[in-house]
């Protein structure tokens, strides 16, 4: 029995204690910015055939924490995710396919109200049960989105060349979900 072959059918329930939903993007072309989302809910639904399976994700926008609250509090304004308007982020896969563990999840992501198909390259960590015996599973994905894509293009130019953000985000999530009740 594969690894994968360990994931009961039904509805795994999203971890928000143990998973984190992440994006990285470059900041005046000389660093990095990274940040995540603490208001996630997902639900897993394993079908008895894995690539039949599905996963729904709803991002609270207003949850976005990079560190700093003057940047957070700027991006929850309408220059970016215009929290109080566009208060969510939304993923539906629309395919899986992770043949021995490792492969894609492709779906509808929505942000900012615009919907595109977006892949990411995901990697199964594996079942397994914890001492509460608790049955988890664990998934690693990543892609990389165009800001612009989505319509957030907001930006300021700098007095070296350049913009002070980039359009390219890479979208890092490592997650957890634990199994149906019996």
């Amino acid at each position: 029995m594969s690894t994968l072959d360990r994931l009961t059918p039904g509805t795994w329930t999203f971890d928000p204690a143990h998973s984190e939903v992440g994006f990285v993007v470059r900041h005046a072309g000389i660093s990095k910015v990274r940040g995540s989302f603490h208001d996630v809910s997902a639900d897993f639904v394993v079908a008895e055939q894995v690539e039949d399976s599905s996963i729904d994700a709803v991002i609270k926008t207003a949850s976005i924490d990079t560190g700093d609250e003057s940047r957070d509090a700027h991006l929850r304004t309408a220059d970016f995710f215009d929290v109080e308007n566009k208060p969510e982020i939304t993923f539906h896969s629309t395919s899986i396919q992770l043949g021995g563990g490792e492969g894609t999840i492709t779906g509808e992501l929505t942000i900012n109200g615009v919907t595109r198909t977006v892949e990411l390259d995901t990697e199964f960590n594996g079942v397994v049960v914890d001492a509460f015996e608790t049955t988890r599973a664990g998934f690693e994905a990543t892609t990389t989105i165009s800001r612009k894509d989505f319509g957030l293009t907001w930006n300021a130019a700098i007095e070296a060349g350049g913009v002070l953000v980039s359009d390219k985000v890479v979208l890092n999530l490592d997650v957890a979900f634990t199994a149906p009740q019996a």
